[in-house]
């Protein structure tokens, strides 16, 4: 009997098809196997087994990596579809598991780790100290791009979107904040009751990284007036940003909660931004909430629920604020 014949359940594994998405996401069977924590030679043997079994060339292998195929496309959705499903059957299994342990691996962009996290995250902990939560900040792009390809259970960060579903994931909404004009006391425009972006323009800009959903807006309302953004630093800490501004070297854009957490750092005053894209909305996010582990499914409730933040005193917010944040 020939292969083709066989039960296709049989032939293929699960481990392999793990490995071959790890391989497609990364373009790379040697960077897939660092990854894995398996050898090079050993991704390739099963990669090939695959091809066979399914009796088709799946990858294009070439010296900067490799390439999909018309039927690795296809299997590389299948493949997704897959893993997806364990991943659905690991979360309902596991509210049967003797008490909820374990840990959730979280991704987040620096404004909700910075404003709202370290109270947030605090008081879940003290509801459920046997979980333990992976948190990593990464640009809000990066943290999506995490949460759509498994890489973190949940994500929250701005998405440009209302709550609901896009990309592919789902979302709820979390948080929100509103973006102020900060600048060196004595500066033009200190003192103002609100700043267009417009004239933020005139001024050179101390910014964040190139990703990031800030600088990404600034980027798209100076080409909406069709005037240059004059970001001359970028910086990757808000600290060090602030500290830019007090020393004269431009002005900048800081959430509201944030900028009362960095008082602190220099002789600094904030000025409300006129503009619709200043209220802005951080977004819980999953690929299927209802098919998160219990322990995700846990927090994802519990900062779902959280009530409306109240702001604080900034003398009080100093107190705790998390400098290099």
């Amino acid at each position: 009997m020939k292969s083709s014949e066989r039960s296709f359940a049989r032939r293929i594994d699960l481990t392999s098809l793990q490995l071959f998405v790890a391989v497609c996401e990364l373009g790379s069977i040697g960077r897939a196997a660092e990854r894995e924590f398996i050898a090079a030679s050993a991704v390739s043997k099963r990669l090939s087994d695959l091809e066979t079994a399914v009796d088709t060339p799946l990858l294009y292998r070439h010296s900067r990596g490799v390439t999909l195929t018309p039927a690795g496309e296809s299997l590389l959705h299948h493949a997704r579809t897959v893993l997806f499903g364990l991943e659905r059957m690991q979360g309902e299994l596991s509210e049967y598991a003797g008490g909820v342990r374990g840990h959730v691996r979280m991704h987040s962009n620096i404004s909700a780790i910075v404003q709202f996290l370290p109270e947030d995250l605090g008081a879940f902990s003290r509801l459920h100290g046997q979980i333990k939560i992976d948190l990593q900040e990464h640009l809000s792009p990066a943290v999506l791009h995490a949460v759509r390809e498994g890489a973190a259970d949940l994500g929250v960060c701005h998405t440009g979107t209302p709550a609901g579903t896009a990309e592919g994931l789902q979302m709820r909404p979390y948080r929100s904040d509103r973006l102020m004009v900060v600048v060196p006391e004595g500066h033009p425009m200190a003192g103002r009751e609100a700043v267009a972006f417009p004239e933020v323009l005139d001024w050179d800009i101390v910014g964040l990284h190139a990703g990031s959903s800030i600088s990404l807006a600034m980027r798209q309302a100076a080409a909406h007036t069709a005037r240059p953004l004059r970001q001359r630093i970028q910086v990757t800490g808000l600290d060090a940003m602030c500290r830019m501004i007090d020393n004269g070297l431009g002005v900048g854009l800081l959430p509201d909660r944030a900028f009362a957490l960095m008082r602190g750092v220099g002789r600094l005053q904030s000025v409300p931004l006129d503009e619709p894209w200043a209220e802005r909305q951080l977004q819980l996010v999953a690929r299927d909430f209802d098919a998160l582990p219990v322990t995700a499914r846990l927090l994802a409730e519990h900062l779902s629920a959280l009530p409306p933040l109240a702001m604080q005193p900034p003398d009080t917010l100093r107190e705790a604020a998390p400098v290099g944040a």
